[in-house]
């Protein structure tokens, strides 16, 4: 109201005979809490699906938790686990001023673990702060310790605390208020290490916030953990005869190679297709048009009189043939994964009985597949949309038959080029059935889609490390699959396919193998190998990335025997990255890769560490992976590591053993090292504290040496 004026009726100003209205204040609902408590992890993006870990994963829960002001706070983990039984975890401030919180625990059953990150001002924290601030600078000492007093005779009250903790307690207010004991005296028996340690246990707590319940659905540690191989049955034991037919091999000569892949350490075998192949339009050797009378054709072209997906081609046997082969590999501590491929060969039943599943164009002809420029004459792609309800039913029923045989796990073909609520749908129906059962997408597609992919349901997943060579690649991907992604997303680091062979492996020689497969086996819990990559088999099929005389469509015996007499086999060094696997349980973690720097831009240096904590036999566990990418040179360089990173001090020295060759180093924060890409392109090392050690120089080399030679390409 301008100045002088005169109130109108109606104006609720207050003039000396109008008392004052004061309007009410409207309520508003809020949902940051009076502690806020922000981003609560493990989480999905977008949180529309649970987060994911594995049996015996170490899993960070972190939050971002704050209040106004100066006055402390405290963060801790309500965890629940599947059978019901809550635990509570005090979590720690990871970095001055950034304000998130973590702790990391092993999830060691699976099932769905709920948890709520809490939040709350810790009154005693706030205190002791603030005391230990005033006291000393001579401030408000008497009004410190009264409040200290009052704060410990609140906690000593406390009828949930033991009464050895409350008789400490209300012994240390009585000292707060004594004032015949100095005060530097009074503060030690308010802030002594007992009492600190008791109101840390259980925080003096007030003005909590409690978030809002998250899941992390836990599964079986080989959805996380495993060695695959992937071999086509067809091949093994296959004989060719003089006038060019074949006798195909069969899942009994298949069964004798089980014990030579036991013997290098894998634990899943993985087979192509297994079912019968069609006729029409069969493709020939290189992916020819024209199939001749003795060539088998692809398996993924899948369907004949013989049956469909729920048959076995009759050149591999019998079901109850297929069933023994189980059983010799599980026998052997193999679990075998088979191929789940939702297409059709022309000649599948399906095509006659189902038209409805196919796309049909306007000639009347059935749309086969195709991935510009790639053309797959011999397959018919399905239509998830003409019939969902049916096509859903039948792949379902597929799925549960191969179940009822003993299958624990399905490698998905091109599971990108069909819609992304069909796997949602069929993995969640299944894994509602059967928790243990596994799924690893084939999905070399946009990052967006191999995402959601693994978002809504696969347990593993295919990824781009083969694309991935050079250091800095290598650091970005490995980084960016420990953090970003390893809430949902588990890769599987195969090393080639029957599909991809890289330029690196093309012309890298047997240096190339080797730090491929150095690296997939320990960056990362999941790795695999097809066929071939032991025998360095590396020429391509002109214009493809892929091997000449392709095993997809032809016979593909080999020699693994000659090879290795020969001393021309991978397989020995295969064996020993696995055989460490299994020995140095931080290398069966995804998150806990770290990255330190080299000299040389085509040395890579990473570590993988388990504290004893999270160790089954409470022995903690260091490696370290130096290796030389580029397959074609010999490097010296110096490593910079941080010993923080691997649960050593900074500073000190330490033991490193070569678990290759058996080698024994003192290292430190800065080393010498020589990878000869032609005799030994890396260097797996488990770290040893040494017993009292010293601080180590600040720049200390190792003796030169001559690489020992363990095996050729090694």
């Amino acid at each position: 109201m301008p100045k002088n004026s005169v109130p109108k009726s109606g104006d609720r100003q207050a003039t000396a005979n109008t008392p004052v209205t004061t309007p009410a204040v409207p309520e508003r609902l809020t949902r940051a809490g009076r502690i806020p408590v922000f981003s609560p992890s493990p989480a999905q993006p977008g949180e529309l699906w649970p987060a994911k870990a594995f049996v015996g994963e170490v899993v960070p829960f972190a939050a971002t938790a704050f209040r106004e002001g100066h006055d402390r706070i405290g963060v801790e983990l309500l965890l629940q686990n599947p059978s019901g039984t809550l635990s509570r975890h005090p979590m720690s401030l990871l970095a001055p001023g950034t304000d998130r919180w973590q702790v990391e625990l092993v999830l060691d059953a699976p099932g769905e673990w709920n948890y709520r990150v809490r939040a709350f001002a810790d009154d005693y924290a706030t205190w002791r702060h603030n005391a230990e601030v005033k006291v000393a600078a001579g401030v408000d000492v008497e009004l410190m310790f009264a409040a200290g007093a009052e704060l410990l005779g609140r906690a000593a009250a406390d009828a949930a605390r033991a009464a050895s903790e409350r008789r400490t307690l209300s012994t240390a207010a009585l000292a707060l208020a004594d004032t015949s004991i100095g005060a530097a005296e009074r503060l030690e028996f308010g802030t002594a290490g007992l009492v600190a340690a008791l109101l840390a246990a259980t925080p003096l707590a007030s003005l909590e916030t409690v978030a809002e319940t998250r899941t992390v659905r836990v599964e079986r540690s080989r959805a996380g953990v495993g060695s695959w191989y992937e071999f086509f049955p067809r091949s093994e034991g296959a004989v060719r005869h003089p006038d060019g037919s074949w006798t195909s091999g069969t899942f009994r000569t298949a069964s004798k190679r089980l014990a030579d892949v036991a013997a290098m350490g894998f634990d899943v075998v993985y087979l192509p297709p297994i079912h019968p192949i069609g006729r029409a339009f069969r493709k020939g050797p290189n992916n020819t048009l024209n199939a001749g009378p003795n060539d088998p054709g692809s398996p993924w072209a899948i369907g004949s009189a013989d049956g469909g997906h729920d048959a076995v081609h009759p050149e591999l046997g019998t079901l109850e043939d297929f069933r023994a082969f189980l059983a010799t590999a599980g026998e052997l501590g193999i679990e075998v994964a088979i191929d789940l491929a939702l297409q059709a060969s022309p000649d599948h039943p399906w095509v006659t009985e189902h038209p409805e599943w196919f796309t049909t164009l306007p000639d009347g002809s059935i749309a086969f597949a195709e991935n510009p420029p790639k053309k797959y004459q011999d397959i018919y792609p399905i239509n998830f949309d003409n019939d969902p309800v049916g096509i859903r039913a039948e792949v379902l029923r597929i799925v549960r038959h191969w179940i009822a045989q003993g299958v624990r796990i399905f490698r998905v073909d091109n599971p990108h080029t069909k819609p992304l609520d069909f796997w949602e749908w069929l993995i969640g129906t299944v894994n509602a059935e059967h928790p243990d059962v596994v799924f690893l997408a084939e999905a070399f597609t946009r990052p967006a889609l191999l995402n959601a992919l693994a978002q809504v349901g696969f347990q593993q997943s295919y990824t781009y490390f083969t694309w991935r060579n050079t250091k800095a690649e290598l650091e970005e991907f490995l980084g960016a699959l420990a953090t970003e992604t390893a809430d949902f997303l588990r890769p599987n680091l195969f090393v080639n396919t029957p599909d991809i062979l890289t330029e690196y492996l093309q012309f890298g020689g047997p240096a190339a193998f080797t730090i491929r497969a150095a690296i997939a086996a320990t960056a990362a819990p999941t790795w695999g190998v097809y066929s071939g990559f032991e025998l360095f088999e590396s020429v391509a099929r002109p214009g493809a990335e892929e091997a000449i005389d392709n095993e997809k469509y032809e016979f593909k015996p080999r020699d693994f025997a000659g090879a290795a007499a020969a001393d021309r086999s991978l397989a020995l060094f295969l064996g020993i990255l696995n055989r460490i696997r299994t020995e140095h349980p931080a290398l069966r973690q995804l998150r806990n890769i770290r990255f330190h720097h080299s000299d040389d831009d085509s040395v890579l240096v990473y570590s993988k560490y388990l504290a004893a904590e999270h160790s089954q036999n409470g022995v903690a566990d260091a490696v370290i992976v130096v290796a030389n990418v580029d397959p074609h040179s010999v490097r010296e360089t110096t490593v910079h590591l941080d010993p923080r990173m691997f649960g050593l001090p900074a500073g000190t020295s330490f033991e490193v053993e070569n678990l290759v060759t058996g080698a024994v180093w003192v290292w430190s924060e800065h080393n010498f090292v020589r990878l000869d890409a032609f005799t030994e392109p890396v260097h797996i090392l488990a770290v040893r504290p040494i017993p009292d050690a010293a601080p180590a120089p600040k720049r200390q080399k190792n003796a030169r040496r001559t690489p020992q030679k363990t095996q050729k390409g090694s």
